[in-house]
């Protein structure tokens, strides 16, 4: 690993934690905050742009219309199969969310000075053309079968959204090569998981101490 030179922009420095859906980035994350590493969400800070006293949530209304409401809250599912069944759709509302979330980021990140590092979880930080928003690229990575399968037990959703969602997606193959590091979520055990997670983590310490 190596933060020296063009390679480390902010300070403190950045990382981004990416991984297609259902690779457990959510679950590292925590980890990682339990190290004392500032974390920041991005899927938590798109859901908070879409609360109904943002202007993001009146474009939405704007453009499809009083029906994507539920007592003036956003109908989540709806919008999800709405943009997954017409990706026309998906590519708009990501020219409208990324570049919010990537500015709220940047806020949010000016009040947490106070840790080693800042750790991005954003899952589509390689498809949003944002990769220089961060220093180092972390993938949280395991095989499409576990994938499929921890989506389906999560989110309860069909074969046919879970296929258009991972279609969606940068490629893993894509994914890994652009990885800094590769965090393997493919194990049920969580002390392998924590393993990998310290090792990163005293790694940087120790680049950031020399």
């Amino acid at each position: 690993m190596n933060f020296s030179g063009t390679l480390l922009q902010h300070d403190p420095p950045r990382i981004g934690l990416t991984g297609g859906i259902g690779c457990g980035k959510t679950t590292v994350a925590r980890l990682f905050a339990e190290r004392g590493v500032a974390v920041f969400d991005a899927d938590q800070v798109a859901r908070d742009l879409l609360e109904p006293d943002q202007p993001a949530l009146k474009l939405l209304v704007e453009r499809y219309g009083p029906s994507l409401l539920q007592q003036g809250q956003l109908d989540r599912p709806a919008l999800k199969r709405l943009i997954f069944s017409q990706p026309e759709e998906r590519i708009w509302l990501d020219g409208v969310m990324h570049p919010l979330v990537y500015q709220r980021l940047e806020v949010l990140m000016q009040h947490h000075s106070a840790t080693p590092y800042h750790l991005l979880v954003i899952p589509l930080l390689i498809e949003s053309g944002y990769r220089n928003f961060v220093d180092r690229l972390w993938v949280v990575d395991c095989p499409e079968t576990v994938q499929r399968q921890r989506v389906a037990l999560r989110d309860g959703l069909d074969d046919g959204l879970i296929d258009q969602i991972i279609a969606s997606q940068c490629p893993r193959a894509e994914r890994l090569l652009q990885a800094d590091a590769v965090i393997d979520n493919g194990s049920a055990s969580r002390t392998v998981l924590e393993r990998q997670v310290a090792r990163l983590h005293d790694e940087v310490l120790a680049v950031l101490r020399s």
